[in-house]
Order: C-alpha cells, then sequence, then structure tokens
C-alpha cells in the first residue's frame, strides 16, 4: 500500500484511528490503518473477532467517526463531516447488506426494495435498467412474495436489491453468507461477484470463512485493530 493518493481509487485511508471509551477504559479498535480500494473492485476482508473488520465499515459506511486519521470515500473527506453530513453522505454513496436479511415482513419484495428508494429520496419505482439487476440477482419472479415465503438465499438478494437500488457507489457486505447453507452462499457470492465483473459495482466484503474471501479480487488480513497483509 503506497501512500500517495491513486485517482482511481474510490476509498483511501491513512493512519486511521478508532478508540472506544469503556467505563474508564480506552479500548483501541483500529491502530494506525492505511488502504486503497480502487473503483470496481471486489475486496474480501478477513480476520478474527476483535481484529477491527466490522469498526473498519463502520467508518467507511459513514456510521461512526473515526478517532484520527483520514478517510476519503468517493472523494468526500469523512473524517472532517459532521454527523449529519455523515448521515446524507451514506444515504447517496453507500450500500449495506449485512448478515441478518432485516427484510420488513409485512411487506412484498417489490415493497421491501420500494422503501430504499423513499428513503434515499427518489421515485419508489426502480428505473428500467434496474431489471437488468433484478434479472441478474434472479429474483424478478419473486418479488410479489413476502419474506417468509422466500429461502434465506432469495431474502439475502432482496436484501442486495435493496442495498443497490439507488446506485450506491460502494456496497458493503458485513458476513452476507453468515445465515446461509453452503448452496446459499455459493449462490449470493456468485450474485456479488457478478455485480462487480458486469455493473463494475465496487465492494468490500467481511467474511470469516477463507472460501468466501476467495471471491474477491484481492484479500485484506486483519488482527489487532492492522492489516496484516494483503493478497
Amino acid at each position: 500500500m503506497n501512500n500517495g493518493v491513486n485517482n482511481g481509487d474510490i476509498i483511501q485511508i491513512r493512519d486511521l484511528r478508532k478508540t472506544y471509551r469503556v467505563g474508564k477504559v480506552d479500548v483501541p479498535a483500529l491502530r494506525g490503518v492505511d488502504l486503497d480500494v480502487e473503483k470496481g473492485h471486489l475486496l474480501s476482508i478477513i480476520g478474527p473477532s476483535g481484529s477491527g473488520k466490522s469498526t473498519l465499515f463502520h467508518i467507511i459506511g459513514g456510521l461512526t467517526p473515526p478517532t484520527s486519521g483520514k478517510v476519503v470515500v468517493g472523494g468526500k473527506d469523512l473524517s472532517a463531516m459532521t454527523d449529519a453530513e455523515r448521515t446524507r453522505m451514506r444515504k447517496r454513496t453507500v450500500g449495506f447488506v449485512f448478515q441478518k436479511f432485516n427484510l420488513l415482513p409485512n411487506l412484498t419484495a417489490r415493497d421491501n426494495i420500494a422503501v430504499a428508494r423513499y428513503i434515499g429520496g427518489t421515485d419508489a419505482r426502480p428505473e428500467p435498467e434496474f431489471e437488468e439487476v433484478l434479472r441478474l440477482l434472479g429474483i424478478r419472479e419473486r418479488l410479489d412474495h413476502k419474506p417468509n415465503a422466500l429461502s434465506g438465499g432469495e431474502q439475502q438478494r432482496v436484501a442486495i436489491a435493496r442495498a443497490i437500488v439507488n446506485h450506491p457507489a460502494i456496497l458493503l457486505a458485513d458476513e452476507p453468507t453468515g445465515n446461509l447453507d453452503t448452496e446459499n452462499s455459493k449462490a449470493v457470492l456468485e450474485v456479488l461477484r457478478d455485480l462487480n465483473r458486469r455493473l463494475g459495482q465496487t465492494i468490500l466484503m467481511i467474511t470469516h470463512n477463507p472460501e468466501a474471501a476467495a471471491y474477491g479480487d484481492s484479500t485484506v488480513h486483519m488482527r489487532d485493530g492492522r492489516i496484516t497483509e494483503r493478497t
């Protein structure tokens, strides 16, 4: 990782540090992270619990501010933003997929996606080109079903559709296969890779699974709040 700035990098992080206050004790979660992510890259981030992976994601996604360091996402310096500015950035620039699907149970898949459009401040009807995404995700015929009528893999694909319907520059996927069996895990990972390869979607994926990490263009290994290796 170099210390210069590459115009092709959608994420540039320098000496990123995050310390949490627990009672009277300071607990460092990130200890000087440097990271560049090129636009259109699929990056896997792997490491044991407590390694700082989720904290790194929360900062990149604008969910929490850093203690110190520089964080530039999509050309915007998050480390200099107010909470309100980070919220606006998050709505426009970042999509999130989590281990839990977090779909609204009383709404159809179509309406779950439409809610994301409303929250993003856009029309509830996806643009015509989003039909290509639905076909890619394999859920076009399942849009009128509620979550309890969908398999786990289908629910996660709806969650992915919801995350990217507003065309975020970056998709953050936090253990996206954690609640899935082997077959559905493979299907979801292939969907993420297809989104990256066919549409050029920049994706950062946290995983504990080396087989899942292998779907990335490269893998960052974290331990004790530091990046120990990039392969």
